[in-house]
């Protein structure tokens, strides 16, 4: 089983002086300082996550590598962007279905930021088709979809409750009437748990956060998989 420690005190220093600084210039003096603070550490998360998220969600995967793995670029893409900074200022992880081939499957997240760190499960802007797979579940299964949001343990977990995006109007085969019509307007389904601290990311306890969440997340992340008839 692969150890992490907790990241170290510059990645969030990292991150706060990328604020300041996020242009080209900087970031190429300041690149081996990404790897060592940030990439490498969060490559050594994923890997100890592993045999952590397959005892949880075996058929999610936990993909170590620093490049091609879990964890999300750092480059934004700013072509059709007003934004022009070339760098995300935050580093962040899918640990998504293995059947998933982008960030718009099921996924369990970890984000990590100076100002904010959270984490949690859902499906992020899924195509429609797959997105009417999801509502048509909640429509049809509203008894199982209100067990596990209104469980008192959920949502005290997750104060903020099920998340996301959504229409202003019933989208196209559903009623405005169906008693979990505010859900089924969505095109976005999350939950995440936050750090009150954000430099508790520098304690080892920190992956056992992570763990904590993941455990108490798998009623909704069961739900989304089967909904797009994937296996849990």
């Amino acid at each position: 089983m692969s150890e992490f420690n907790g990241f170290p005190k510059d990645c969030l220093a990292f991150f706060r002086d990328l604020a300041a600084n996020n242009n080209r210039e900087w970031f190429t003096l300041n690149k081996e300082r990404y790897r060592q603070s940030v990439l490498y550490p969060m490559s050594d998360l994923i890997a100890a996550l592993a045999p952590r998220l397959e005892a949880i969600a075996p058929m999610y995967v936990a993909d170590p590598r620093p490049h091609g793995g879990s964890t999300f670029r750092i480059y934004r893409d700013v072509r059709f962007s007003r934004d022009p900074r070339p760098y995300k200022e935050h580093v962040a992880c899918q640990l998504r279905h293995q059947a998933g081939r982008d960030a718009h499957a099921p996924g369990f997240y970890i984000h990590i930021a100076p100002q904010e760190v959270r984490f949690g499960g859902g499906i992020y802007l899924p195509p429609v088709p797959v997105l009417n797979k999801v509502r048509r579940a909640i429509a049809e299964r509203p008894a199982d979809w209100c067990v596990l949001k209104e469980d008192p343990n959920f949502q005290k977990f997750f104060p903020d409750g099920i998340r996301g995006d959504s229409l202003k109007r019933a989208p196209k085969g559903f009623t405005e009437d169906h008693p979990e019509i505010a859900d089924i307007r969505r095109k976005t389904f999350f939950v995440m748990h936050g750090l009150r601290n954000p430099e508790d990311i520098t304690r080892a306890d920190f992956i056992d956060k992570i763990d904590e969440t993941f455990q108490r997340a798998t009623p909704f992340m069961r739900f989304l998989t089967n909904a797009v008839e994937l296996p849990f």
